[in-house]
C-alpha cells in the first residue's frame, strides 16, 4: 500500500514513481489542522486545500466567492497538522488573471507551506504555468469540469463527450505538460478520455469523476464522509466511505478510502461516466 509510513514524506518524485510503477495514490481535501493530521496519517498521499471550502465551509453555492486571504488562512492551518502528505493549494477565482498576478498569488501560498498550486483552465494557462515552473513553483493544471468557470460551462456537466472537445482536451493537456505542469487533475470526463490522457502524459494524472485509469483519485472530504451539505447535489462520482471505516470512525473512513484507491477498487463503474 502506498503510504507515508512506507515511503517517507510525499514529494512530486514520489508521485512520479507511483505512476511509473503502475500503482495508485490517493488525495483528499482538508481545510484545518485536525483533519490534515488525520488524513496525512491514514495513507493518503496528497492533501488539497481546495477552494471547495467556499461551498462546504462557507455556505456559498459556488467556489467563486473564495478569496486569496481565505486560502492563505486555511493553508496555514493545514500545514500545522500535516504529517508528510504533499500539500496542494488552489489559486482561487481571479487570483491568476495575469502572469504577474499568478506569481504573486502562488508565492503567497507557497510561503504558507504549500508544495504545489493548482490552477483551473486549459492551454491559456501555459504562459503562467511556465513562469511558475521557472520560478520553482510546481503546478497542478485542472482541466475538464472547472468549477471556477461554472457560469461559462452552464452548470456542473461532464466535459469531453464531444469528440472534438476530447481531442482539444488531450492537446491542451500536452501543452500544459510541456509548459511545466507537474500534475494534471481531470474532473468529470468520460472514462475512456481519462484513460487516454493518463496514458498520453508523462506526469501523474489525478481524477475526480474521470474513471479508474488515472494515476490518482481525489474527493472532497465532506463527500467521502457522507456529510455533503444538503444544499449541494451529491455528484455521481462520490462514495461515502464511513460504512467501510476500519474503526467505525472518521480516521477509519480515511484509511478505507486510501486502501480502496491503492487497490484500484475505487472508483467503480457506478462512479464513472461513459
Amino acid at each position: 500500500m502506498s503510504s507515508q509510513s512506507t515511503r517517507g514524506p510525499i514529494s512530486i518524485n514520489t508521485l512520479n514513481t507511483i505512476k511509473r510503477r503502475g500503482e495508485k495514490f490517493a488525495a483528499l481535501t482538508a481545510y484545518d489542522a485536525l483533519f490534515a493530521n488525520l488524513i496525512s496519517t491514514s495513507g493518503i498521499e496528497v492533501i488539497l486545500v481546495g477552494d471547495s471550502l467556499g461551498m462546504v465551509l462557507q455556505g456559498h453555492d459556488s467556489t467563486l466567492p473564495v478569496t486569496l486571504d481565505d486560502m492563505v488562512y486555511h493553508m496555514n492551518t493545514v500545514r500545522r497538522g500535516n504529517q508528510g502528505s504533499l500539500i496542494m493549494a488552489d489559486l482561487p477565482f481571479m487570483s491568476y488573471a495575469s502572469e504577474n498576478q499568478s506569481l504573486e498569488s502562488a508565492a503567497a501560498l507557497m510561503r504558507c507551506g504549500a508544495h504545489m498550486v493548482k490552477l483551473e483552465g486549459g492551454a491559456w494557462l501555459a504562459a503562467s504555468t511556465r513562469l511558475l515552473f521557472e520560478r520553482g513553483i510546481p503546478v497542478c493544471a485542472h482541466m475538464g469540469l472547472t468549477p471556477q468557470a461554472i457560469n461559462r460551462l452552464g452548470g456542473y456537466r461532464v466535459q469531453g463527450r464531444n469528440p472534438d472537445q476530447a481531442t482539444a482536451m488531450i492537446e491542451e493537456a500536452k501543452i500544459l505538460q510541456d509548459a511545466g505542469a507537474s500534475i494534471l487533475l481531470l474532473e468529470c470526463v468520460p472514462t475512456n478520455l481519462g484513460k487516454e490522457i493518463t496514458e498520453t502524459l508523462d506526469v501523474p494524472v489525478i481524477g475526480i469523476g474521470a474513471g479508474p485509469h488515472t494515476d490518482g483519485q481525489i474527493m472532497v472530504m465532506h463527500d467521502m464522509l457522507g456529510i455533503t451539505p444538503t444544499s449541494i447535489r451529491v455528484p455521481k462520482f462520490v462514495k461515502n466511505f464511513m460504512p467501510e471505516s476500519t474503526d467505525g470512525g472518521i480516521k477509519g473512513a480515511f484509511e478505507a478510502y486510501a486502501l480502496a484507491v491503492h487497490e484500484n477498487r475505487f472508483p467503480g463503474p457506478e462512479h464513472s461516466f461513459k
